[in-house]
C-alpha cells in the first residue's frame, strides 16, 4: 500500500520524528532507508528497543495514528495516491468483492491506519486486505502474500505482487508469485538487489484490465 497505492512519506518522516522525542538517539534517516515495508512493531521493536508486547502494540498504534496526522502539518501535502494508480482503480477499483476479487492489499501497516490512509487518498478497500494484525511473521517473509492469494482463492503462482520495497518484493518472490517492482520509495539498484521479475517508474507505467479468469497487465518499460 504505502509506496504503491499511496504516498506517505510525509507523515511517516513526520512521526518518526515526532517518536526521536521519546526516544533518543534515534537516526531518522539512517531508519528511513531501511524500514519501509517492514511491520510497525518490528520496526519499534529494533530501532526504539520495546519488547513488552502490549506495549509495542500501543506504541506501533500511536506511530501509525501520527503518520495520519503529521502527513498535514506544517505544509505537507498529505496522504496522496500514487502516479496512475487511480487510473489503474477506474479499470479494476469496482473487482475487489468476494466471492471473486481480482486483487487484494497486503500491507505491513495496521488495519486502523491502513484503513485511513486508502480514505485519505481515495482510494477503495478490498473485501480481501491481508494487514499486520493478520500475520505473526511480516514481510519478507511469504506469509502476508500466501494468506493474500489464500483469501482471494488462487494459486500464489498466478499472482502478480507489487511492490515498492526490497522486503515486499522478496515475501512476494517467496510466496512463488511473479513481482513487479516500482522505483517510487527506493533507488532502482536497491529494488533490483531483490530480484523482482519486472521493474518499472511507478504505476503509470502499467496499465490493468478485468479479463475473465484475473487481470490483464500490461508494462511499459524502458
Amino acid at each position: 500500500m504505502d509506496g504503491t497505492l499511496v504516498d506517505s512519506t510525509d507523515g511517516v518522516v513526520g512521526a518518526w520524528e515526532l517518536f526521536a522525542e521519546k526516544y533518543p538517539g534515534l537516526n531518522v534517516t539512517e531508519i528511513l532507508s531501511s524500514a519501509h515495508g517492514v511491520r510497525t512493531v518490528e520496526n519499534l521493536r529494533l530501532h526504539c528497543g520495546i519488547t513488552d508486547a502490549a506495549e509495542l502494540e500501543r506504541e506501533a498504534n500511536r506511530f501509525e495514528d501520527a503518520i495520519v496526522v503529521e502527513s498535514n502539518k506544517n505544509g505537507r501535502q498529505g496522504i496522496v495516491a500514487l502516479p496512475g494508480v487511480k487510473d489503474i482503480m477506474a479499470s479494476i477499483g469496482p473487482h475487489h468483492q468476494l466471492p471473486k476479487p481480482k486483487w487484494a492489499i497486503c500491507t505491513s501497516a495496521t488495519k486502523n491506519y491502513a484503513s485511513a490512509a486508502l480514505k485519505a487518498a481515495g482510494l477503495p478497500v478490498p473485501d480481501v486486505f491481508v494487514v499486520s494484525e493478520d500475520v505473526q511473521k511480516g514481510k519478507p517473509e511469504p506469509d502476508p502474500y500466501l494468506l493474500g492469494a489464500e483469501r482471494v482463492g488462487v494459486n500464489p503462482a498466478r499472482c502478480l505482487v507489487v511492490e515498492d520495497a526490497p522486503a515486499g518484493v522478496r515475501s512476494g518472490r517467496a510466496a512463488g508469485c511473479k513481482t513487479l517492482g516500482l522505483i517510487t520509495s527506493h533507488t532502482r539498484e536497491q529494488i533490483e538487489e531483490a530480484k523482482p521479475d519486472y521493474v518499472v517508474p511507478n504505476l503509470a507505467s502499467v496499465t490493468m484490465k478485468p479479463v475473465e479468469n484475473g487481470v490483464e497487465v500490461t508494462l511499459t518499460t524502458e
